[in-house]
């Protein structure tokens, strides 16, 4: 049995931060003692661990339904987030692969390959990109893309294609749109894929970090997921003590106040 600041501390957080995950539903709720104090045990723990795990590579959202559909006994649910977010992985990866291959083509001067539709519209680039139509706009104000003009209809050429891509790689790093804007307007000025080697160097080790910190997070769940097989299930896991103390069958003796 262990105290908030108990599991706190293993984890470098602090005992409110502990009772917050329990209110948030990704470590089961804790049983009361008589006296109100909050008991919990290998199956919090065990929550917490694959909880603070999953962060690192899944982010706080993702991570939060993993572990509340665990707890709600919703295995299917809990792999399918994970999937969407490796799925996700892959894709900054093909597209890293593609802008990085671009760089070649904007040292050498040559324009890129035209695709086999030639311009496309702003919805279809919208679609493919997994933005919004009015996204694709604000980057426009904001001097990262220059699509043709045909009245009101955008036309965005295979380069266009390309820095969009490129901007929302860098984008989903973390980069303001000022930043981004300047990066391709140094690349295409200087007729060098200096500013963008950088920028692909710099993602490349993000995407690298994130991949292994997927593996530990996973890692860690699985071992939660071993720890409820072997004793009460995830449908019940931690809900069943809740609801004794609920009932009064609570009333451990010898532990400290939160």
């Amino acid at each position: 049995m262990y105290r908030p600041v108990d599991l706190a501390r293993a984890h470098g957080l602090s005992a409110q931060a502990v009772r917050n995950y329990e209110q948030a539903g990704v470590i089961p709720p804790a049983a009361r003692t008589e006296s109100g104090y909050r008991v919990y045990t290998d199956d919090h723990a065990g929550a917490l661990d694959a909880y603070v795990a999953l962060v690192p590579g899944y982010g706080y959202r993702r991570a939060g339904e993993v572990m509340r559909s665990v707890l709600c006994g919703d295995l299917p649910t809990a792999l399918a987030v994970l999937d969407t977010a490796h799925v996700q992985l892959q894709r900054d990866r093909e597209i890293l692969d593609g802008v990085a291959s671009t760089a070649v083509v904007l040292a050498s001067g040559v324009p890129a390959a035209p695709g086999p539709g030639g311009p496309v519209p702003v919805g279809v680039l919208a679609r493919r990109l997994g933005v919004t139509p009015a996204t694709l706009r604000k980057w426009e104000r904001a001097g990262v893309l220059a699509p043709a003009r045909s009245g009101t209809a955008r036309s965005y050429s295979p380069d266009d294609v390309r820095d969009a891509e490129l901007a929302h790689l860098l984008r989903r790093g973390g980069y303001p749109l000022d930043r981004i804007a300047a990066v391709i307007g140094q690349v295409h000025a200087a007729g060098g894929p200096g500013p963008l080697a950088a920028s692909i160097d710099q993602w490349r080790g993000r995407i690298t970090a994130c991949g292994r910190a997927m593996l530990t997070g996973a890692a860690r769940l699985a071992d939660y997921l071993s720890f409820l097989d072997r004793t009460t299930g995830p449908a019940s896991a931690g809900l069943q003590a809740a609801g004794d103390a609920q009932h009064g069958a609570g009333g451990v003796g010898g532990v400290g106040a939160e």
